[in-house]
């Protein structure tokens, strides 16, 4: 390995090395900032409306599926019993299914149409533009001057409509964003992690920039849209996978205010399934890049305030964190033959150093996760301890979600792969998840094992303590992420000729 200390190898792996931490410790910085955010304005969180309508407008829920004959008469059922005046509101069922889900839908559609219901079954067959085009396209046959929208695997409380649609009486709100729930939270490490990730997202992230007046997201479900604001945006766009967030931003631009309620809750399926996470984190991860690269440069252009654009730079970027970890996990052999670090061991300069990315680049994690639970009741010991399992997963799909972030930042286009929906969240049988490749895996598992003969190198060569309990963390997230992919897979093939049988 000598040949890695010639300075035209040596230089370019600390640059990038050091560069790389650089970039992971700013948005850990970033996420203290959130953290700040959210405490600064906490009482503010109970939010009411500041005027109350009072004949209440027309509201049309939509419900746009794809194959989910899982869960399509229970979302259609609960749409159906939403407590609101039966005159004014419309149900749209925007259903695209290729299977038996159609029948499924169409019937129980059907069936609530017999029981007074205002609802209309529009079924494509073409799926142009997939979610955001069957929005779009329905749009138009919507009576409603209010948009609800729900995915199918979603179950909204009774109540909800009249807990959120007092907002809208404010002629300036264009759209009010709702708390996810989580039905199966508990059902494994795997959905009790996304439960975590998810809160840490609306708990503190959306609430730290509504209540500052930074600028959110629509999260594509369990949210209103007052319609005048969709068609001043432009109308939901397919040119992104992640076709709500473009659509919040392009109508942020224009002037319209958003609200979020983070009291309100409406409960939801994560995915119990390592390929069914993989394959939404993938979707999500690189939409959210495609719209950076397509509205980014617009709106820091905009009339917008500096923070509001500091805080968008700051969410639409965020996915990059991934590629970063990426990058730092392969540099990790050549580290131990090179010194890439940039002050010399055991000085003050190298602790302070040491210690500063430890703060930025793992302990604002922690915090950020830590204190979404605590504000929730849940105990903060218990996700403290769950911590390193948090941190294990988060760095086993930063591949998967690596691959987003290069095929958005190349122009690579790719289709809107929905969701798998369980319903019965603790059956043994694993649903196929189209955009998870076999060679993925197999990248993800040869990936843990470096990692993990990282972590027995730095054991033999007597390394600094502190790196030990990290490369065991990448090594288990990346193997635990890529064998139980790859074992859901090989169930999926050999279920598939029973299928067709």
């Amino acid at each position: 390995m000598n040949w890695l200390t010639e300075p035209i190898i040596r230089w370019p792996l600390t640059i990038t090395y050091v560069g790389v931490l650089m970039l992971i410790a700013t948005y850990g910085l970033h996420r203290y900032w959130l953290v700040w955010l959210f405490y600064r304005s906490r009482r503010r969180q109970l939010i009411r409306p500041k005027r109350r309508f009072e004949q209440l407008p027309r509201v049309t829920v939509q419900i746009p599926m794809f194959n989910e004959a899982q869960v399509a008469e229970r979302i259609i059922g609960a749409a159906c019993q939403l407590d609101y005046p039966a005159d004014k509101l419309q149900v749209q069922v925007l259903d695209d299914s290729t299977d038996e889900s159609a029948e499924i839908a169409r019937a129980c559609c059907e069936q609530w149409a017999r029981r007074g219901v205002d609802i209309q079954y529009l079924h494509r067959t073409d799926r142009v533009g997939y979610k955001a085009g069957a929005l779009g396209a329905a749009l138009p046959h919507a009576t409603g001057e209010i948009i609800a929208i729900f995915d199918a695997d979603f179950m909204p409380p009774a109540k909800f409509l009249r807990q959120t649609v007092h907002h809208f009486a404010e002629p300036d709100i264009g759209m009010v964003q709702t708390r996810w729930g989580h039905i199966n939270r508990d059902d494994s490490m795997l959905t009790r992690s996304q439960a975590i990730f998810l809160d840490g997202h609306f708990v503190i992230e959306h609430a730290a920039r509504s209540q500052t007046d930074r600028w959110i997201n629509f999260n594509g479900t369990a949210g209103l849209w007052r319609k005048q604001a969709i068609e001043d945006g432009g109308g939901w766009h397919h040119d992104t996978l992640t076709e709500d967030v473009d659509l919040s931003y392009r109508v942020q631009l224009k002037g319209w205010r958003f609200v979020f309620l983070p009291r309100v809750v409406c409960p939801a399926e994560v995915p119990p399934e390592i390929n069914a996470f993989k394959a939404q984190q993938h979707r999500w991860t690189k939409g959210s890049i495609q719209t950076a690269k397509k509205l980014l440069p617009t709106l820091l252009r905009s009339d917008a305030s500096l923070a509001v654009k500091i805080e968008a730079f700051f969410h639409l970027t965020s996915p990059m964190v991934y590629l970063y970890v990426t990058m730092m996990a392969i540099l990790l052999f050549p580290a131990f033959f090179v010194n890439m670090q940039p002050f010399e061991y055991g000085t003050a300069p190298w602790f302070i150093w040491g210690s500063t990315l430890f703060a930025l680049g793992t302990a604002s994690a922690g915090a950020f996760y830590v204190v979404s639970q605590r504000v929730q009741k849940r105990s903060g010991w218990k996700t403290f301890l769950q911590l390193p399992i948090l941190m294990s997963i988060g760095i086993g799909i930063a591949l998967n979600n690596s691959r987003g972030v290069i095929e958005a930042l190349l122009g690579h286009e790719s289709p809107f792969i929905r969701t798998p929906k369980y319903n019965d969240t603790k059956t043994r049988r694993v649903l196929p998840t189209p955009s998870i490749k076999l060679w993925m895996s197999m990248i993800e598992i040869a990936l843990g094992i470096y990692t993990l003969n990282c972590a027995v190198l730095a054991i033999v060569r007597n390394s600094t303590l502190i790196s030990i309990p990290f490369l065991f963390l990448f090594a288990s997230g990346y193997l635990y992420v890529g064998i139980t992919s790859l074992r859901s897979q090989i169930q999926v093939n050999r279920a598939a000729p029973a299928l067709t049988a």
